[in-house]
């Protein structure tokens, strides 16, 4: 394989950074990495839980960029997958400040949680994690990339491989789903 330049697409860097090439994995973090940061700072209000789940991301890549291929996705949108999971995975464990109290309660701290964040912890331990359970998977995966992970309808529907339309009537059925399990 070629070496890598600012002009080599992002597939092109991720056919790379499966062959090895750290470089590759440094222009990809040089590219993306600003905006992940700042799609999932609104999302959490701790900077440390970003740069982590940022961290944790390129490492998935580095390890998983062979997977790329395999989904036909659009870079960006397979980028912020692994990151917005990473960052629920950060926030789900035991060491986040709001799931450490042991009380269900917020801890009374300088930094309240974001919106996005509340309700993260509401599909962990709320109703709403057993109610997406119950919805199919191409339903509940969805759900999750338009409302949890913050895709747009275009960029769910080219990551999971499914015309923009049926994206649209499945998320239709998913929310009107979602309304039964939830009231």
């Amino acid at each position: 394989m070629p070496p890598v330049s600012e002009q080599s697409s992002d597939a092109d860097l991720l056919r790379a950074i499966a062959d090895g090439q750290t470089a590759a994995l440094r222009l990809l973090h040089h590219r993306h990495a600003g905006w992940l940061r700042a799609r999932l700072r609104r999302r959490c209000a701790d900077a440390d839980v970003v740069d982590a789940a940022i961290q944790d991301t390129f490492v998935a890549v580095w390890g998983d960029a062979r997977r790329y291929e395999e989904m036909h996705a659009d870079a960006a949108a397979w980028l912020w997958t692994i990151a917005v999971r990473r960052l629920v995975s950060a926030l789900r464990g035991p060491a986040h400040r709001w799931l450490s109290s042991g009380s269900g309660e917020l801890p009374d701290t300088a930094v309240t949680p974001s919106a996005e964040e509340l309700v993260l912890l509401g599909v962990e331990h709320g109703a709403l994690g057993p109610a997406l359970d119950r919805l199919s998977p191409e339903l509940r995966h969805l759900i999750e990339a338009t409302a949890l992970d913050g895709l747009t309808v275009r960029e769910a529907a080219k990551l999971l491989g499914i015309p923009e339309g049926t994206a649209k009537t499945r998320l239709m059925r998913a929310r009107s789903r979602l309304r039964e399990l939830l009231t």
